[in-house]
């Protein structure tokens, strides 16, 4: 039998796996670590590292009884106070916070939640809909009954693991899931069906996803159909094979490489995706994901309307996530923002492609539209896709000649520009050369973008080239 895991290694496992719904790192101690602790409280709880920075690096904290009186005072003056326990564990200082039972908790600068990997404070719709009475178990927290972790997919585990650039050595599998909220003691709840069971289908029928693609602009003609029961990593990847296969692409050049550029961005498709798994509710049973492909638009539906405290008005501003887990799961994959800002982005990205903006229909069901252009075969370049997609543009054959190569050119670096800066948004740690990759660019290219941004003040870097971060600056 395995031993349990030791402090020091569940500290190691938390570290490797990055801050996330848990998990939070510090430097160095600082008053405001009350706003963590009151955002823990207010979440699932979780465990605060001192001495550790947001690239994983353990700089250390020694945990004076100086340092221990502060720590306990800070936590026993929000409101409620909330009980923690602070210990040294090797060079840094681990501070655990439960989950709150009078929720909500508040400390001298207001109410805070865990949002993925960051503390954010709470606006009032949030408040009123995250904290209500009596509030039942969440479905994603539900132990999943008559399952062990011998239902526990390994492969899946692995691909977890390699999507999400993680190691975890010697670490056995119950504890990693664990660590990630995917179980508790010795049962798996469904959070961890969704993303690790190995037969997800028969515990929870209502997780599939179904992918069809019509002839013309209604329901009657079906002439492409794939129906996927599995786990929502799984859902994802061939949800975006579908799209790929099915919507229309052309190459372009850039440099001495070739980028195929897709009628509707990708990172859309994706971001709408996410949302749709991320953001359904799993108690609606007989139902499942949905994505649509017509000839004039893509159509995705996920079960469930708004949350509560979120209304039409407000979506794209305040981020309230349905399935907290599901979502700290899919940011650790990289597929999904660390803040909450999925629907403009999405409206930006189609911004910038010259596209009709995304419609949104929320009702018993959430559907999000996006508009196929119609003449996209016909156009050669970035800079006839902005101009043929704005209302009343005359056509391509009339303005060709008053387009010359440099406005051109002007054109694609400042859209080249826009998708460096949504994806080092997305990805802060990527690095020039990995960015360029993803964007079909050269690293050259890159390099020189990077330095127009940060001379522009649109971009800094903090940290060494290696192991450091990208922030950019809006």
């Amino acid at each position: 039998m395995k031993e349990p895991i030791s402090d020091m290694d569940r500290i190691m496992l938390l570290i490797q796996e990055g801050e996330g719904l848990s998990v939070e790192f510090k430097e160095r101690y600082t008053p405001r670590i009350d706003e963590d602790i009151v955002a823990f409280s207010n979440a699932r709880g979780g465990t605060l590292l001192l001495g550790v920075r947001d690239d994983n690096t353990i700089l250390g904290e020694h945990l004076t009884n100086d340092l221990k009186a502060r720590i306990n005072s800070l936590s026993r003056n929000c409101n409620p106070g909330i009980s923690i326990e602070a210990k040294q564990i090797g060079k840094i200082v681990a501070i655990t916070v439960p989950e709150g039972s009078e929720k909500p908790y508040a400390c001298s600068a207001g109410y805070y939640r865990r949002l993925n990997g960051s503390t954010q404070k709470m606006s009032h719709a949030e408040l009123r809909s995250m904290f209500t009475d009596n509030a039942p178990i969440l479905f994603e927290e539900r132990i999943a009954n008559g399952l062990t972790f011998d239902d526990v997919s390994r492969a899946k585990v692995r691909n977890f693991l390699k999507e999400a650039e993680l190691r975890i050595g010697n670490t056995g599998v119950p504890d990693f899931l664990r660590s990630l909220g995917a179980a508790h003691g010795t049962s798996i709840n469904n959070a961890g069906v969704l993303f690790f069971a190995t037969d997800v289908y028969r515990h929870l029928r209502q997780a599939q996803l179904t992918l069809l693609a019509f002839k013309g602009i209604t329901k009657d003609v079906i002439y492409d159909r794939r129906d996927v029961r599995d786990d929502l990593l799984t859902q994802f990847n061939e949800a975006m094979a579908f799209i790929r296969k099915h919507l229309n692409v052309r190459s372009e050049i850039q440099g001495v490489n070739r980028e195929d550029i897709y009628e509707i961005p990708l990172e859309v498709m994706r971001e709408a995706i996410v949302n749709a798994l991320m953001h359904r509710d799993y108690n609606i049973t007989g139902t499942q994901v949905s994505v649509d492909i017509y000839d004039d638009r893509v159509e995705i539906t996920n079960p469930g309307s708004l949350p509560k405290g979120l209304s039409p008005s407000n979506l794209g501003k305040v981020s309230i996530r349905r399935n907290e887990i599901l979502s700290d799961l899919f940011f650790r994959l990289h597929k999904v923002e660390r803040v909450g800002m999925g629907i403009q982005k999405m409206k930006k990205s189609m911004l910038i492609a010259g596209l009709r903006a995304p419609e949104f229909q929320p009702s018993e069901f959430f559907t999000a539209v996006f508009h196929r252009p119609a003449n996209f075969a016909l156009k050669s370049s970035k800079a006839d896709v902005t101009l043929n997609a704005a209302p009343n543009a005359t056509t391509r054959s009339e303005i060709s000649s008053e387009i010359s190569s440099e406005i051109s050119s002007e054109i694609s670096s400042e859209i080249s520009s826009e998708k460096l800066l949504l994806l080092l948004t997305d990805r802060s740690t990527t690095s020039a050369r990995e960015a360029a990759a993803i964007l079909g660019l050269s690293p050259r290219a890159v390099e020189k973008r990077i330095a127009i941004l940060k001379a522009h003040g649109r971009l800094k870097r903090i940290g060494p080239d290696k192991g450091g971060r990208w922030v950019v600056i809006k």
